[in-house]
């Protein structure tokens, strides 16, 4: 079974002047269909060449599952992003509040994870085993999927997600990030 590109939620220009049509034409389509088309060419003869992107996410390794991974990291990166902003619902707030203190202190500490990270990877807001809720930073093509967390939102921090719009500036990248967050799509991911 092939992998496939996911169509985008939205049209290209949607998350402007956010995110520009150029970075997604860049980062969704070279970026993310690179790892799809790479991914399909080391699947074949492999256990993997009929499993699920999930299945080959959780079990494989090195090459392959660095492709693979970034599949599913992107696919749920542009799922995390709407043009349409509404504030938290209720249940997603109330858990930000219950964990965080508020929905700012999260903010402000997922921000500060996405620019802490060093080099390549993403910032995830998790839920945990018990219930509760964390903020974790991955290198790289590492993903929650691989743990017992269940990942509810992510911004991805390669450089090529910003490169385009903002340079080398991160932390102006995560200021317009909380403009385009899916709060909607975290509520749904909240066990």
């Amino acid at each position: 079974m092939a992998f496939t590109l996911p169509e985008l939620p939205y049209a290209r220009e949607a998350l402007e002047p956010h995110m520009s049509r150029e970075t997604l034409e860049y980062h969704y389509g070279k970026h993310h269909k690179t790892y799809v088309d790479t991914a399909n060419k080391l699947i074949v003869g492999t256990e993997f060449e009929n499993a699920s992107l999930e299945e080959a996410v959780k079990k494989s390794s090195g090459k392959l599952f660095n492709n693979v991974a970034q599949i599913w990291n992107h696919t749920f990166f542009w799922n995390s992003l709407t043009p349409k902003q509404a504030a938290p619902g209720k249940k997603l707030a109330d858990a930000l509040v219950k964990q965080f203190g508020g929905i700012d202190d999260f903010k402000k500490l997922f921000t500060e994870t996405a620019i802490g990270t060093f080099g390549s990877g993403w910032a995830w807001l998790v839920q945990k085993p018990d219930g509760s809720l964390a903020v974790v930073s991955t290198s790289n093509a590492a993903t929650p999927l691989t743990t017992a967390d269940k990942p509810l939102l992510t911004c991805d921090v390669w450089e090529h997600a910003y490169y385009v719009d903002y340079r080398n500036a991160r932390a102006t990248y995560l200021d317009h990030y909380w403009s385009l967050a899916n709060w909607a799509f975290a509520e749904k991911n909240l066990g």
